[in-house]
């Protein structure tokens, strides 16, 4: 029991000590290059963040019952 407690409180240590500090390059190393096109170097949290078209919202609603189906053109028994 004292075994499992410990590891337990072992792993959520281990777990709160990666969000101390701001995520930025290791030293001597480089952001990425800018993108072609672009006038300056986007920042590590520029980088970071996620645009629209990479995280749509969710637009599906859930069925709340079953409902017949709509008759697909496409669906085609094989030849």
């Amino acid at each position: 029991m004292l075994r499992i407690a410990l590891v337990l409180g072992f792993a959520c240590l281990l777990s709160a000590c990666g969000t101390q500090a701001p995520l930025a390059p290791p030293k001597g190393a480089e952001l990425p290059p800018a993108p072609y096109g672009a006038q300056d170097k986007p920042s590590a949290d520029e980088l970071l963040r996620r645009d629209a078209l990479a995280a749509p919202e969710r637009s599906v609603e859930l069925r709340r019952r079953s409902e017949e189906r709509q008759d697909d053109p496409f669906d085609l028994p094989p030849e």
